[in-house]
C-alpha cells in the first residue's frame, strides 16, 4: 500500500511482488518479462506507468503476452509522472560500495549506422514495406557489488568504467590505421549527497541537490595515424554505478551514476603521434537549488592546476593533430536504469581540446594547444543523448511501437564552471584555438 504521506498518479500501475515479479529484463533495459499472475500486472497496458521496482519505472509502450508471462516495453518518465504529492528527502547518502548494473552491448549503444543496418537487406538496399528482424535482445547479467572497473565494448571502442578515487572510463580504438588510447576522471574523496524533492498537484515546487568530497578531473591519452582515418563517436557506457537508499515513504530510490564520453579527431595528416596527461582540481561540491520557479548552481569552485596538460603534450606530428574528448559523468537520484532515468540529477561535463602541430617537414612540433571547459547541467527529469534516442527509436519502429521523446527535463541552460584555454607561443596560427565541445 502507498505511503499516507505520498501520493501516485492515477495512471500508475504498482505491479506487485516487486522483484520477484520480474522474469528477465533485456540487457538495454527496456523490455521487463513479468509474470502474468503477479498482482495488478493486468492493469498494464500503453499509456500506463509501470512501476515494479526502483528500476523498472517507465511509461508502458507495448504489452504482449508471451505464455503465462507478460513481454512489457517501457520509454522514459518524469518523476511527476510518477508522484502527484510527496515530500521525498535524505541526507548523509554515502557514495561507495555501489552494486553495478551491466547493460552488456545493448542496441543504444550501437553507431547510428549500425543501427540504420537493422532495416536494410543483405544488399544494403531498404525493402518497401518490410524490415530485417530485430537484433537480437540478451538479458542483463546479474548485478554485482564494488566499484572496480567493468569493461565494455562500445561502437567499436574498447571502454572501461570504475568508481574507485573517482568516476573513471578508459577507452580504446584501433581500427584502420588508427590509434586512440585515452583515461578521464571525475575524482573525489568519500562523497555524501543529500537532496530534497517536494512535488504538489503533480509539479515540483522546491528541489535541492548537494554531493560533497572535493572534486578533480584527471585526464590521459595517446594517439596514433599511420594513413588512418579521423573519428567522430558517442559512447554512452552501459554501465551504472548504484547506491541503493532504501525506501522514502515506501518509495524505494537509489542514487545512480552514470558516464559518457564523446571523441573527435581532427588529424590534418595521414601520419603523426600525439600524448599528454594533466590534473586539477575544480570544486569542493557541486548541487543545485530550485525554489519559487527559479534555480540556482551551489558549486564551490576551487579550480588550480596539478599537472600540466599543455607541458605535458608531445608527439611527432606532420601537419596538425588534433584531439577533443568530452567525459560526461551523471549523477542521479530516483528511478534510474540505464537510459530510463526519473528524479534528480546533476552532470559535470568536462572537454578537454589538445592540439600539436609543427610545419611539414619540421622535426620538432613548433605549437601546442589546450582547451579545457567544464560544465554543469542540472535539474529534475530527464534528458537522453541524441544518437541514442535515434538508435532506440529505429529499434522500436522494426516491431510497430511509438518512438520515446529525448527529454523531459525542469532546469536551466548548462552552468560554465571553467573555461580557459592556452597556446605555446601565444598567438601561433597552426594551432588555432581549441575549444570544447558545445552544447
Amino acid at each position: 500500500m502507498p505511503h499516507p504521506d505520498l501520493t501516485y498518479q492515477p495512471d500508475v500501475v504498482l505491479v506487485g511482488g516487486g522483484g520477484r515479479s520480474v522474469r528477465s529484463v533485456t540487457a538495454d533495459g527496456l523490455t521487463w518479462r513479468l509474470d502474468g499472475d503477479a498482482p495488478r500486472a493486468d492493469d498494464l497496458a500503453p499509456g500506463k506507468v509501470m512501476f515494479v521496482t526502483g528500476r523498472g519505472v517507465g511509461r508502458v509502450l507495448d504489452v504482449r503476452r508471451d505464455g503465462g508471462d507478460l513481454l512489457v516495453t517501457i520509454g522514459p518518465v518524469t518523476v511527476t509522472d510518477v508522484i502527484r504529492d510527496g515530500t521525498l528527502e535524505q541526507r548523509g547518502i554515502a557514495i561507495e560500495n555501489p552494486v553495478i548494473y551491466q547493460a552488456g552491448e545493448p542496441i543504444w549503444a550501437m553507431s547510428e549506422e549500425e543501427a540504420d543496418a537493422l532495416g536494410a537487406t543483405p544488399t544494403g538496399r531498404a525493402r518497401r514495406g518490410r524490415l530485417a528482424p530485430p537484433p537480437p535482445r540478451p538479458n542483463q547479467p546479474p548485478p554485482v557489488r564494488g566499484g572496480g572497473e567493468v569493461k565494455t565494448v562500445v561502437a567499436n571502442f574498447s571502454t572501461g568504467v570504475s568508481l574507485n578515487d573517482g568516476a573513471e572510463v578508459s577507452f580504446n580504438y584501433h581500427r584502420d590505421g588508427t590509434k586512440l588510447f585515452g583515461r578521464a576522471a571525475l575524482t573525489f574523496a568519500t562523497p555524501e549527497a543529500d537532496f530534497h524533492l517536494k512535488i504538489s498537484g503533480g509539479s515540483v515546487t522546491r528541489a535541492e541537490l548537494s554531493i560533497s568530497g572535493g572534486f578533480g578531473i584527471r585526464y590521459s591519452f595517446e594517439a596514433g595515424l599511420r594513413d588512418g582515418q579521423n573519428i567522430q563517436a558517442v559512447l554512452p557506457i552501459p554501465v551504472d554505478f548504484s547506491i541503493p537508499m532504501g525506501t522514502v515513504l515506501g518509495v524505494p530510490l537509489a542514487l545512480t551514476i552514470s558516464q559518457t564520453v564523446k571523441v573527435t579527431t581532427a588529424f590534418g595528416a595521414k601520419a603523426g603521434t600525439i600524448k599528454g596527461k594533466g590534473e586539477f582540481s575544480l570544486a569542493g561540491s557541486l548541487g543545485y537549488g530550485y525554489a519559487n520557479g527559479t534555480f540556482g548552481p551551489q558549486v564551490s569552485k576551487n579550480f588550480k592546476r596539478k599537472e600540466s596538460l599543455i607541458n605535458s603534450l608531445t608527439g611527432v606530428p606532420v601537419g596538425v593533430m588534433g584531439l577533443l574528448i568530452e567525459h560526461q559523468v551523471r549523477f542521479d537520484v530516483g528511478f534510474s536504469a540505464f537510459v530510463l532515468k526519473a528524479g534528480l540529477f546533476f552532470e559535470v561535463s568536462t572537454a578537454y581540446g589538445t592540439t600539436l602541430g609543427s610545419a611539414l617537414g619540421a622535426p620538432l612540433a613548433v605549437c601546442r594547444g589546450v582547451g579545457i571547459g567544464v560544465r554543469a547541467s542540472y535539474g529534475v527529469g530527464y534528458t537522453i543523448l541524441a544518437p541514442v534516442v535515434n538508435v532506440i527509436n529505429k529499434f522500436l519502429s522494426l516491431v510497430n511501437i511509438s518512438p520515446i521523446d529525448p527529454s523531459g527535463k525542469l532546469g536551466p541552460p548548462p552552468f560554465v564552471i571553467h573555461s580557459d584555454e592556452e597556446i605555446i607561443p601565444p598567438g601561433t596560427k597552426l594551432c588555432g584555438t581549441p575549444k570544447p565541445a558545445a552544447g
